[in-house]
């Protein structure tokens, strides 16, 4: 069982109230991890935090997915005028699923979002905007459709992710414009996109943590290596019953 985190937003209702207030996922999340024989469960953004404990005693792993920005406030940093919407409910919820899975030692994997806020959660920082990098950069927030591969990564050997694709360089899409900056103790870099954006982190403390920047829930389809990714996360997450 993997539980899945969601975002919130508020929509114009059809019944007689002005509007609704939704938790929301991509449904590609869900096919992804129904592909790779994972049971999916979508974990909603909650006020009481307690329940955050309640929801990973229930669930196997842990995917925390992409989303809009995380607010600068987790890492101690005023926001950058190129900071995007926040969802300060999410953020919290999801701050605090991903520190209680590392104290689990329960698989996690983290995409775009996700990998930022597995960072910060462990104690890294980020790039509130890729334009602060002292440096050209790519685009990184492609145009084409999501399935396709807009940038290359290079990926180090010997990692979990390499041990994963079992290739040194595969081509991912992208949809972001924060980054991680720097990664938190006891976490490596995995991949990098050519202009040394960081395209994965790997936990050197843990069974299976993994975040990419990229979205492998859109690619699975047509990219062997993208649903890699999710088999491996599966697999792990039969190793062991929390």
């Amino acid at each position: 069982m993997i539980g899945i985190t969601s975002g919130t937003r508020i929509e114009a209702s059809a019944s007689l109230r002005d509007y609704e207030e939704l938790c929301y996922i991509s449904r590609d999340y869900i096919r992804a991890i129904e592909e790779a024989g994972g049971l999916p469960v979508i974990i909603p953004v909650h006020e009481d935090r307690e329940l955050s404990r309640e929801y990973l005693r229930v669930v196997d792993g842990l995917l925390l997915a992409g989303g809009v920005d995380l607010s600068p406030h987790f890492f101690g940093e005023e926001p950058h005028p190129k900071l995007g919407s926040v969802d300060i409910e999410r953020d919290e919820v999801e701050m605090e699923l991903a520190r209680l899975a590392l104290e689990l030692d329960m698989p996690i994997l983290a995409i775009c979002r996700g990998i930022q806020v597995l960072n910060v959660a462990a104690g890294g920082t980020l790039y509130q905007d890729i334009s602060q990098l002292d440096r050209t950069v790519l685009k990184h927030r492609q145009s084409a459709v999501g399935w396709y591969g807009s940038h290359s990564i290079e990926i180090v050997e010997g990692t979990l992710l390499h041990r994963i694709v079992g290739k040194t360089r595969i081509r991912v899409n992208s949809f972001h414009h924060q980054a991680v900056k720097d990664p938190a103790k006891g976490f490596r870099v995995s991949a990098t996109a050519p202009d040394g954006v960081i395209e994965a982190i790997e936990s050197e403390r843990h069974r299976f943590v993994l975040g990419v920047q990229f979205h492998p829930e859109e690619m699975w389809r047509r990219s062997p290596e993208a649903a890699a990714l999710f088999k491996a996360f599966v697999a792990a997450c039969h190793q062991t019953r929390f």
